[in-house]
């Protein structure tokens, strides 16, 4: 009952659905109880005085009375049915919303395949139960309550010897919950992993295809196949062996009935009509503890999914905001970042970043320079509050960004990732993407920034050709500049762009790179690169080896004393030579300065 409890919020607000669907149910059920007095009716008043005139409208009765019981049990299937698709309604949207404001920290080990299980198989399990199960177990004690009330009025000593085996039919389906239930949890994890292996393998066919690795995906997917047919036949065995005794003990009242109900009729004790109308009756109450197995069946399904729906819901966000955050825009922002000490590690890591120290003004440009895993990423990630920081702050204008609203503040950034994401609609969807109403004009002017316009016009429906799932379709130049365009629509306050040329040839770099510099004009930037040739005109270039500054200073301070940065040079510009330190370009440029 605490996973009913907990998902009250979801249902509690339809309830007048649930109470409708209840009521009727019980009305229902009620009628029900008219059969076995009709029929003690038919026999002891009608047969035995052999008063057949009485038997038209007997009939009639019977004919009122299953129809008004069909049109109860219409209106509860009706009212449950509402119940449980508004239910399912409200937390299909929970759980959406939920992953909205779920932080980085969760997504870094979460699986696409298992989320899908919980949105789609978890959530039918509970709108079933929610719906209609629910309902149904409150039928059956109020089966076995009023069937047991009409047995006593009847014959209570008959009841008592009747009802004996009720207990043990009890503690038999209690026993089968117990163990059925962590089958069914088990269960649900096993078609977790199988939908996402299916999910990893539709997402990186082209690797697998890529690889000739088609046999060793399919042994995968055998694996976690194998593994949810074993939870399968394990639930199978269980059900196999709960039916059996069930039924035993279930015929073991009906053969109990029988002769103790048939000494009272010949005794004289118990009229006929009365010893068939509790034959009727303990199959009334017999047979929803018979059922009780599908009933627990369906309860132990939706208690398995509420705990793994309940599982996301009560997931800590780790970045939220406080109370009273303070809105950032960009006509109030101005865009100087400070790094002020900051120290950072990912759970159960060593640090990524180490007393990192930076200062961007409004309008600088900052590059990043390092080897995978040096830290370079993760200062964007902190500086867009995708983690809080473990030590030290981070300050925009001054202002420590734990106390920003978070949505207000990833409104003043605009990223381009290496790793380059396009949803699967129109290429101007995906520039329009950051922004509202925006026109025409505006996104093909950011696409002509990000060099992306000429190739766009080729494609047979130009900036409406739709992309396919994850961007497929286009090259990974082509995926790069659309966002480098997503991003610089954006009109953003700080640009933030992770090696955003790192798929594009060199010569399509210079022409994204004099766009950007147009763009860069009065706003603070941050380049993550691998390549000299993006960093060189920064303002100030930050090297980092593995969280650790290690070196500062323009291209030109840098080029002209010996560390990684030099070395770097020397490695992507072999057969550029330095000059008095500077080099080629740097020298020619000064020689033209004084020309």
């Amino acid at each position: 009952m605490d996973v009913l409890r907990q998902l009250k919020a979801f249902y509690w607000a339809e309830r007048k659905f649930l109470f409708s669907s209840i009521f009727c149910l019980m009305c229902a059920t009620a009628l029900g109880l008219v059969y076995p007095n009709l029929l003690r009716y038919l026999i002891d008043d009608v047969i035995t005085p052999r008063k057949f005139e009485l038997v038209p409208t007997l009939a009639f009765t019977v004919v009122g009375v299953v129809s008004f019981k069909g049109f109860m049990q219409f209106l509860h299937g009706f009212f449950g049915g509402r119940l449980g698709n508004k239910v399912a309604f409200r937390m299909r949207n929970g759980l959406y919303d939920k992953l909205q404001t779920l932080s980085f920290q969760y997504y870094d080990k979460a699986k696409t395949g298992d989320l899908m299980s919980r949105l789609t198989a978890d959530l039918e399990a509970i709108r079933n139960f929610i719906g209609f199960g629910f309902a149904q177990i409150l039928n059956m004690v109020l089966m076995i309550v009023f069937g047991g009330a009409m047995m006593l009025s009847i014959h209570w000593q008959l009841t008592l010897i009747t009802l004996v085996t009720i207990p043990l039919l009890a503690f038999t389906a209690v026993r089968f919950e117990k163990n059925i239930h962590p089958a069914f949890r088990e269960m649900r994890q096993a078609m977790s992993n199988l939908t996402t292996a299916v999910q990893e393998n539709i997402t990186g066919v082209r690797t697998v295809k890529s690889f000739a690795r088609e046999s060793h995906e399919v042994s995968k997917f055998s694996v976690r196949s194998e593994a949810y047919q074993t939870n399968q036949v394990g639930a199978a065995k269980i059900w196999a062996k709960y039916f059996p005794v069930m039924e035993l003990v279930a015929n073991l009242s009906a053969v109990i009935l029988l002769v103790t109900g048939g000494i009272l009729v010949i005794n004289k004790s118990l009229q006929l009509g009365e010893f068939v109308a509790f034959f009727s009756l303990i199959w009334y109450i017999i047979g929803p503890m018979w059922g009780l197995g599908f009933h627990i069946n369906n309860y132990t399904q939706f208690k398995a999914s509420g705990e793994r729906v309940l599982g996301l819901l009560n997931e800590h966000v780790h970045v939220k905001n406080i109370e009273d955050a303070i809105e950032v825009n960009n006509e109030t922002s101005k865009g100087h970042v400070r790094f002020d000490h900051v120290t950072f590690n990912y759970p159960d890591k060593s640090p990524a970043v180490t007393d990192l120290v930076i200062d961007a003004p409004e309008g600088s440009v900052i590059g990043l320079l390092g080897a995978t895993g040096s830290g370079k990423s993760t200062i964007i990630q902190l500086l867009m509050r995708a983690y809080n920081v473990k030590k030290g702050t981070i300050t925009l204008d001054g202002i420590d960004i734990r106390n920003l609203d978070v949505a207000s503040l990833r409104r003043l950034i605009a990223p381009v990732f290496q790793e380059t994401f396009l949803f699967s609609a129109s290429i101007r969807d995906n520039i329009a993407y950051g922004v509202r109403d925006v026109t025409p004009e505006q996104i093909e002017y950011a696409a002509k920034l990000s060099n992306a316009h000429d190739f766009i016009m080729e494609l047979p429906l130009g900036y409406d050709t739709i992309v396919g799932e994850r961007g497929m379709g286009l090259s990974g130049g082509q995926k790069q500049r659309i966002a480098i365009a997503r991003a610089l629509i954006k009109n953003p306050r700080i640009l933030i762009l992770d090696d955003a040329t790192s798929a594009v040839d060199m010569e399509t770099e210079h022409e994204i790179q004099a766009g950007f510099k147009e763009l860069m004009a009065g706003r603070t930037t941050f380049i993550i690169a691998h390549r000299i040739s993006s960093l060189r005109h920064a303002d100030e270039i930050i090297v980092l080896d593995k969280g650790h500054v290690v070196q500062r200073g323009t291209h030109a301070q840098l080029i002209a004393q010996r560390g990684p940065y030099r070395d770097t040079y020397n490695i992507q510009y072999a057969d550029h030579p330095l000059v008095d330190g500077l080099d080629a370009e740097d020298a020619n440029d000064r020689k033209g300065s004084t020309v």
